[in-house]
Order: structure tokens, then sequence, then C-alpha cells
């Protein structure tokens, strides 16, 4: 057994040797790729384009860029240039009305003088006027203004002399002086008189003084616009806005009862006061024990209707787009307070139970009564800010109406679009808030909350659905005619569905009533009848010139008093009359 033993390992050991011998004869096989010399040249070619076209590219792209930065440059500088011809555009245009009025005036004393030439005795008390050239005294206000104005008692030179040519440029000076006063004195806040506007009555009283509606050309209406609209460019002051928003729309119904467009029935402008006054005398003799005769001798006195040219009416249509730009300022500004209100407002807080939300009153801090009260208290700080500025009670209800309608639009459209919210528990709390809501109605009253409540329909009739009992045994005819008879159904087969009772566990309405509420919508959608379950809300302007002219009386200004300012002021005397 040994001598086996050592014969074996022998020959592991001889069979290791030769092992080792074979495996360095062996030579390893290794992978050794091919090269294709030609497809090498060929890449190496394609990369050397690319490579220039990438070189190509990143110089076209930094000549692109400096072109850019260049052009850029040159448009800011245009840009500037532009706006700097648009305001040399704007006072050449103002420069050219001055001429132009200018001229007017000086043809209007030519025709004075000559009109004072013509008679052979030149001798004439100082209480006679210069005879009114028929001819002329229909063209322009500047005109006629300028022919029944009082003449002084210096003698008339001959035309085209010296003090004649100064006489007119004082003239002019001082009309222009007399622009400029009014409009500093104007463009402040200079507060209310019995309940209106005082700028805007004086503007008025300035105006029609002046025959300004009367004039075939004038710049007092530009300067107004561009006073009017630098003057409101703080949107953000609900305070401010709401001041301009009661003058100019006291001055539109002003100039609503008084401007009408040449060819209207009636006397021409010129003939209007004496007209007027006799019409007035002959009523004022045969109604003398009426009392309606004072406030029609009032309403005389106050309004008077004149014969407008173009100026003027272009300027009563600017007036107008600014009261609706004003209005739309202050709704959006309330629009935009209550935006983050209602978002909190629409779904219940966990924590709060059902008895607590039919109470209305056991929430925490940040609960329904914090958040409804939130928007309770920014509706009467606008309601506030539009009494103390005495916007006229039309223009508040449509803010308000406007403002629920938007409410009634967030509230729905967020209960319909989210699960959550409609649950037996957010109804009640959303409920309690609409409680708020109408209490506030009631206290603002029709003269300033309008059909405001009447705007809350969708969420209401959600609303009512959501907390009533018992919802399987309700009909379709009954919910359609008696619970919810102004949503779609469209809008309740989305609340039938999405109902869920966090609190008692209830069901919602009976498989028939869905089954029904889906064969309707199938038929709906085969006919032009809208699919959408969503309300829109409207931005819209919901007034118009002739309803602000039917909401104010002409007597409502006869006791206003003009600005105190121009009232000291020589050239304003006519503002005692």
């Amino acid at each position: 057994m040994q001598l086996e033993f050592k014969e074996t390992k022998e020959m592991l050991v001889k069979e290791r040797e030769a092992a080792k011998k074979v495996a360095e004869i062996v030579p390893v096989i290794q992978e050794v790729p091919v090269v294709d010399n030609a497809m090498m040249e060929k890449l190496t070619a394609e990369n050397e384009k690319l490579k220039a076209m990438v070189n190509s590219l990143e110089q076209k792209i930094d000549e692109t860029e400096k072109k850019f930065e260049e052009t850029s440059r040159i448009s800011e500088q245009r840009l500037k240039q532009a706006l700097e011809a648009e305001s040399k555009m704007v006072e050449l245009k103002t420069a050219m009305h001055s001429l132009e009025e200018k001229f007017l005036d000086m043809e209007t004393e030519y025709h004075v003088l000559r009109q004072k030439g013509l008679p052979q005795t030149p001798a004439k008390k100082p209480s006679d006027r210069p005879p009114v050239p028929p001819s002329h005294s229909l063209e322009n206000g500047n005109e006629e203004s300028r022919v029944n104005e009082p003449q002084s008692a210096t003698p008339v030179k001959s035309y085209g002399t010296e003090s004649d040519s100064k006489f007119r440029r004082s003239h002019i000076e001082r009309q222009h002086e007399s622009i400029d006063t009014l409009i500093n004195c104007v463009m402040g806040n200079i507060g209310f008189s019995q309940g209106k506007p005082v700028a805007a009555f004086t503007i008025y009283k300035c105006l029609l003084h002046w025959k300004s509606f009367e004039a075939e050309r004038t710049s007092v209406f530009d300067r107004l616009i561009q006073m009017i609209g630098s003057a409101i460019e703080n949107e953000d002051n609900n305070d401010h806005m709401a001041y301009w928003l009661s003058n100019t729309s006291a001055l539109l119904f002003l100039l609503q009862k008084s401007l009408k467009a040449a060819g209207a029935s009636g006397t021409t402008p010129n003939r209007k006061p004496s007209s007027a006054a006799s019409l007035f005398g002959r009523m004022a003799m045969g109604f003398r024990s009426s009392p309606s005769s004072n406030s029609l001798a009032i309403a005389l006195t106050v309004v008077r209707q004149v014969e407008a040219k173009y100026p003027a009416l272009l300027f009563k249509q600017q007036l107008a787009a600014y009261v609706e730009k004003i209005y739309g300022i202050i709704r959006d500004n309330l629009k935009k307070e209550l935006t983050s209100l209602l978002s909190l407002c629409i779904q219940a807080p966990r924590t709060s139970k059902g008895s607590a939300l039919r109470s209305g009153r056991s929430f925490g801090k940040d609960s329904a009564p914090s958040h409804w009260q939130g928007i309770i208290d920014s509706l009467n700080n606008l309601l506030s800010t539009l009494k103390q500025n005495f916007v006229p009670p039309v223009l508040t209800q449509k803010i308000f109406t406007q403002t629920f309608s938007y409410i009634n639009v967030q509230l729905f459209n967020s209960l319909l679009l989210r699960r959550e919210c409609c649950t037996f528990s957010n109804g009640e709390y959303v409920k309690s808030g609409l409680a708020e809501l109408e209490q506030w109605c009631c206290q603002a009253k029709d003269e300033y909350a309008g059909s405001s409540w009447d705007e809350l329909k969708h969420i209401r009739q959600a609303v009512g659905f959501l907390v009533i009992h018992q919802k399987y045994r309700i009909s379709y005819d009954e919910i359609t005619n008696d619970l919810c008879p102004i949503l779609s159904v469209q809008q309740l087969y989305r609340i039938c569905t999405l109902y869920w009772d966090d609190n008692y566990n209830t069901r919602s309405v009976s498989p028939d009533v869905i089954s029904s509420m889906r064969v309707l919508m199938t038929e709906d959608s085969n006919s032009a009848v809208s699919s959408s379950f969503l309300l829109d809300d409207n931005s819209g302007i919901p007034f118009s010139v002739d309803d602000l002219s039917n909401s104010m009386e002409e007597k409502d200004f006869a006791d206003v008093e003009p600005a105190e300012e121009l009232l000291e002021n020589p050239a304003f005397e006519f503002l005692h009359e």
C-alpha cells in the first residue's frame, strides 16, 4: 500500500508538470478587432466636418447674440425716441389747439371790430353792445362768447392797431389762465357740498359759462381728460377711486342733461338762455300757486340745455368710459380682496361638529365666523367708503350685485369640483355663512344692496339640498320644482353623485333619480344644450349712461356750492350766480 501510494503520488506530480507544460505551449486566444482603414478615414472626415459645423454654429450664435444685444439697444433707443416723440406730439397738439383758439379769437375780434366800424354814429353809451353778426354767431361757441361779453367804454380804434392785438392777446392769456386755475383747483380732493361733489359741479359751471360745449375747437376738454387719467393712476386706493367715481358720474349726469347733438329739436344755443328765461317766466306766472314751480326754477338755473359741438360730445363719451373704468377698478379690488377668504369659506374645518355648525357661534379663531366675518368686514369697509364719497346708489348697487354674483360663482364651482365639499356638515357650514351675508343685505337695505341676495341662488339651493334629510325619499320632480329649480340637470347630477354624509352616514338620492338624470343628460347631449355644469363670472359693465341719468335729478344740485378757492378769484365771479 505504501509502494502504491508513492507510485500514485509520483504519477500526480508528473501529470501536474505535464499540464503546466501543455498550458505553456497552448497560445492565449484574444479577440483582435478588425480595423477598416477606409471606414476610419470616412468617420474621421465626418468628425472633422461636424467639428467645423459646431464651430460655425458657435460663431453664428455669438454673432446672433451680439446682433440681438445691438437690436435690443436700438429698440430701447427707438422706444425712448417714440415716447419722446409722442410727448412732443401731445405738446404740439396742445399748442396747435391753442393757436387755433387764438386764430378764432382774432377772427372773432376782427368781425366784432368790423361791425363796430360800420355804424356812422361813433358815439355810443358805455352800456351799449356792438351788434352781433348773424353769419358768425352760430358757428362756434368761442365767437359767441366773445360777442356776448360786455364791451368796455373805451373808444374803438381802427382795425389792426397795436392796442387791438394787445387786447386779443390779453384776453386769450386770461382764458388759459382761468383753465389752469380750474384744473389746479379740482385736481385735489375739494370735498362735497349737499351730498354732491364740488369738483364736478364747479367744472360744469365753468364750462357752461365759457360756452365750451358750443365751441368747434377747444383744449379744455383734453386738459380735463388728462387730469382725470393722471388722478386715477393709484388704483389700489378705493377711497381715492370712489372720490373720482363720484365726480365723473356727477359730471356725466350734468352733461347728459345739458348736451344735445347739433340738429336736435329746440332753439339754437345762442338763443337758448333768453328763450329758457322767457319760458320760465311764462311758466312761473301760470303756476305761481303750484308747489312745483320752485323745483322747475331750480332745474332751469342749475342745468341748461345747449347744442353741443363735436369736442363736447367726444368729451362726454370719454367721461363715460372713465366712469366705467373706475367702476371696474373698485369692483375688481373688492373681488381680489374676497378671493382668498372665499377659498377658506367653502370647506368646513375638520374640528367642527354639526351642532357647532348649526349654531354658527362656537367656532375657533380660524373657523367659520372669522373667515365669513372677513368678507362682511370687506363689504362694510367698501360700503362706508362709497357712502363717504357720495357715489350714486345705482353704482353702489351694481358693485355689490356683481360682487355677490362672483361669490356665488366661486362657492358653487368649488362645491361641484371638490368632493370633500359636497358633505352634510360642509353644507351646514356654508349655510351659516350665507346667513351672515343675508343679514348684511338686510342692514345695507335695497338702496345699496339692491338684488345682491338674489345673486346667490345657485349656492343657496345647492346648500339647501346638502342639508336636507332623507334624500333617498325625494323624487326628481321635487328636486327640480321645489328644492333646486334654478340648477340644471348636469349640476344636480354632479351634486347627487358627489354627495356623502360625514356625520350621519345617510344616503344620497335613489338610483331611480340618478337614472332619470342620466337620461335627461343624454338627451341634452344630443341637442344644442351646453353640458357644462360650471358657472361663468360676468365682468361686464351692468349699467348705461341712461341708468345713471335716471338715478339723479337736476334739483339735487340746486344748493351745491362751487369751490371756495375759486370764489375768491375775480376771474370766477360768475360762480356766485
